[in-house]
């Protein structure tokens, strides 16, 4: 009986057939480090004011376009790019924040400032806080930087500044904050490994 014309020559591997173990090994590895990783830049970015936060979002959602399309689309495993959807969105949630207090915590250049008012809009909190010596120069700042109801009016602070002059400036912890930073870098390593985890995952179940 002859060969079919189908049929591959042998020593070649046919068309359509699935990739070696070393390589789909390969693959998911690298789609497990870069799609966490990709979530956790975008919530980096969305930390810086203005353009940052613009670039942050349609990193975020490209992102998650790409992760769920290869995950349930391409190699068919849709529960697993359910867990990367929500994981890697709920990276972005957490990373963005710790980071940003790490950040401010460790580089942040310490100026004293004293609160001048304190009021609610738009259903936050909102400080506006006097530098006491350099600049004096005033700062409007948000919940995002730590305006919580232990913030008072007339209070004297300490503010973190970022020395890049990029970042919004921080203000301090309050009694109940401790180890707050700590629990959030945390839950976004958790988060990290559960993104790249189940990427994996579909990378090495692939149909």
């Amino acid at each position: 009986m002859g060969t079919p014309e189908s049929v591959v020559a042998t020593g070649k591997k046919a068309a359509g057939a699935p990739p070696s173990t070393a390589r789909r090994l390969v693959t998911s590895l690298v789609w497990a480090v870069s799609v966490p990783l990709m979530f956790t830049v975008a919530a980096w970015l969305a930390q810086y004011p203005s353009v940052g936060i613009y670039a942050g979002v349609v990193l975020a959602l490209g992102t998650f376009a790409v992760a769920a399309t290869v995950a349930g689309g391409i190699w068919h495993r849709a529960g697993a790019a359910a867990l990367v959807s929500c994981a890697g969105f709920a990276l972005t949630l957490f990373a963005g924040p710790g980071l940003y207090e790490l950040y401010m915590k460790t580089f942040g250049e310490k100026v004293p400032a004293v609160v001048i008012k304190v009021e609610d809009r738009d259903e936050q909190q909102h400080c506006t806080v006097k530098e006491t010596g350099g600049k004096r120069a005033v700062h409007e700042i948000s919940q995002q930087q730590n305006c919580f109801d232990h913030i008072k009016r007339l209070q004297r602070v300490v503010l973190r500044e970022d020395p890049m002059g990029v970042l919004e400036p921080r203000l301090p912890d309050g009694p109940d904050q401790s180890g707050q930073t700590a629990l959030t870098l945390g839950i976004s390593g958790g988060l990290f490994v559960v993104t790249g985890a189940s990427m994996f995952y579909a990378g090495q179940r692939r149909r």
